[in-house]
């Protein structure tokens, strides 16, 4: 199977991409004090200038005191963490590369104790006590409009300095999907109840995202039916759920759907080989991006404990006919780009055999 279907250029109003292959976003904790430095600049450079057409940063928290989950990620907010990312985005460019960030906000998954402010506890929408102390906040309506003017303010910040859209995180069970899955959000307010009530507040944030940026400036949603907490996990059991809960996201001014799954050849729903990619296109219409072990034999949950396990490089062939046939745009890489920065270029030249594989260690170091 011909490998050029990867190599075509995609256009969406402004943004113009070299290629379909996209860096999907990977939590690398590689920025002391939330700031990328020379090393997370090197990192992104050069998979851009081996032929990733766009990058999406690892997540990258907004300017709320309970953004953050873990230690060492890279902030969007503060003076030196956006001049770092002003250098990331030149050093992209500099190589023909597109780059959006990730703007991220993990919701009850933070813990006392964590950086920056060890005191401030998670923030989500429903209260949690544990032994008598607030371990989750019960976000307030007041809450929820500063997270949202947060994510603004970031999107604002990344079309300033010349990045290329944004995406925004609502995947994976972080602040955005706890308020859209049921069991996270008992809220009985309008941001509870419904699924349609469950995603207002991504619906809000998009909105005011988009009121931020304007028209024109390329917006990624990426979501999933499944969480961290819970890989069995189905936000929708059928297609035209699915239709009815992206909609309102869409028409609030989604651009590109980013579709994630664990393992991209899987269908979504029985009777149809289409998988989430594919039946988001074909509901909304709108441009999506596929992902889920690509390029490799193994998919990422193995690697989440102590293993000596290795995924192999793996065949392209039954991604490229889906992405001949147009069921997705985009093709996001996760893991064989972490390991192998030279991905895209080895695949363009048919040298798969010079392909690294992954393993665990390739999580300990930026290459």
């Amino acid at each position: 199977m011909p490998v050029q279907a990867l190599f075509k250029p995609f256009h969406l109003g402004a943004l113009e991409l070299p290629t379909r292959v996209v860096m999907a976003p990977m939590t690398r904790s590689f920025s002391p004090g939330g700031v990328p430095d020379s090393k997370v600049i090197e990192y992104y450079r050069r998979r851009a200038a081996a032929g990733v057409g766009l990058i999406i940063t690892e997540g990258t928290t907004v300017g709320h005191i309970a953004s953050n989950g873990y230690p060492n990620v890279p902030q969007f907010f503060g003076d030196a963490p956006l001049a770092g990312w002003k250098k990331v985005v030149d050093a992209v460019h500099a190589e023909g590369g597109k780059i959006v960030p990730q703007l991220w906000h993990v919701g009850s998954v933070r813990r006392i104790g964590t950086e920056p402010d060890a005191s401030v506890p998670a923030y989500g929408p429903t209260e949690k006590l544990k032994d008598g102390q607030v371990v989750v906040h019960g976000m307030t309506k007041q809450d929820i409009q500063e997270v949202i003017a947060a994510f603004a303010q970031a999107a604002k910040d990344a079309q300033s300095m010349g990045m290329d859209g944004v995406e925004i995180h609502g995947a994976h069970g972080y602040l955005v999907d706890q308020f859209f899955w049921e069991g996270s959000n008992q809220r009985t307010d309008e941001y509870g109840g419904s699924l349609a009530n469950r995603s207002r507040f991504a619906i809000e944030l998009i909105q005011a995202v988009r009121a931020a940026v304007g028209e024109g400036f390329p917006i990624i949603f990426r979501f999933s039916q499944w969480k961290q907490q819970d890989y069995t996990a189905r936000l929708v059991q059928t297609s035209e759920a699915l239709g009815e809960f992206l909609k309102p996201l869409s028409d609030a001014g989604v651009d590109i759907f980013h579709c994630s799954t664990r393992r991209f050849w899987e269908p979504e729903f029985d009777g149809s080989d289409l998988n989430l990619a594919g039946w988001t296109r074909k509901l909304t219409g709108k441009p999506t991006i596929t992902v889920g072990s690509v390029g490799l034999d193994g998919e990422f949950l193995q690697f989440m404990v102590n293993t000596d396990k290795v995924a192999q490089p793996a065949s392209l062939e039954n991604l490229l006919e889906r992405l001949n046939k147009e069921e997705f745009d985009l093709v996001a890489v996760g893991r064989a780009l972490l390991v192998d920065p030279d991905w895209a270029l080895k695949v363009r030249e048919g040298r798969e055999q010079d392909i690294l594989p992954f393993s665990r260690e390739a999580l300990m170091t930026l290459v």
